[in-house]
């Protein structure tokens, strides 16, 4: 036997009528713990009338566009690094603007096209990079347990694989964080 449940709309209005959505130290607060991704119309400008076709408006997600230098700029990250003395530090450990000409790193960049492989990192979804963070962490907890303790070198393989990933998920969550400092709306 089928029964139709109530909408959500419906379910919460007939609870506050009852008095049972009060604030009574005994209920828990209703929270939200997923949200859908944001959809937007967007206007197909190839469109034309046909005896077929969803329409002139189409369904699709937003998307971001990040300028990540204008972003750098706006939050004066020169300025904050000449003011904390960061250059200074790395002069001192040794790294000079004359060490990085002769190692050949931006050539090297410029090579590999990590410029490119950067601007294409900053318009990710952040919270695509943390969810990506669950699984790793998951498969370091998985290693700890699946690799045997036996022998020193077991244990070594299970610090190894475990340390890569779980530094693998922080450096996920880290860029998350970063990533969503330079999207944030102005």
């Amino acid at each position: 036997m089928a029964v139709a449940a109530p909408s959500p709309a419906a379910y919460l209005s007939g609870l506050s009528r009852r008095g049972s959505l009060s604030s009574s130290p005994a209920r828990k607060a209703l929270t939200v713990v997923a949200m859908a991704p944001k959809k937007v119309n967007k206007y197909d400008e190839s469109w034309k009338k046909e005896w077929y076709g969803a329409g002139i408006f189409f369904e699709g997600s937003e998307e971001v566009e990040v300028d990540v230098f204008k972003k750098l700029e706006k939050r004066k990250v020169l300025s904050n690094v000449e003011k904390a003395g960061l250059l200074s530090k790395a002069e001192g450990l040794g790294l000079t603007l004359s060490s990085i000409e002769r190692l050949g790193v931006f050539s090297k960049a410029e090579e590999l096209g990590l410029l490119s492989l950067f601007e294409r990192a900053a318009a990710v979804s952040p919270s695509a990079l943390a969810s990506a963070a669950l699984p790793i962490l998951v498969a370091a907890l998985a290693a700890v347990v699946l690799i045997p303790d036996d022998s020193a070198g077991l244990v070594a393989v299970q610090a190894v694989v475990a340390g890569g990933l779980v530094v693998g998920a922080a450096g996920l969550i880290v860029g998350s964080v970063v990533i969503g400092g330079l999207q944030e709306a102005d």
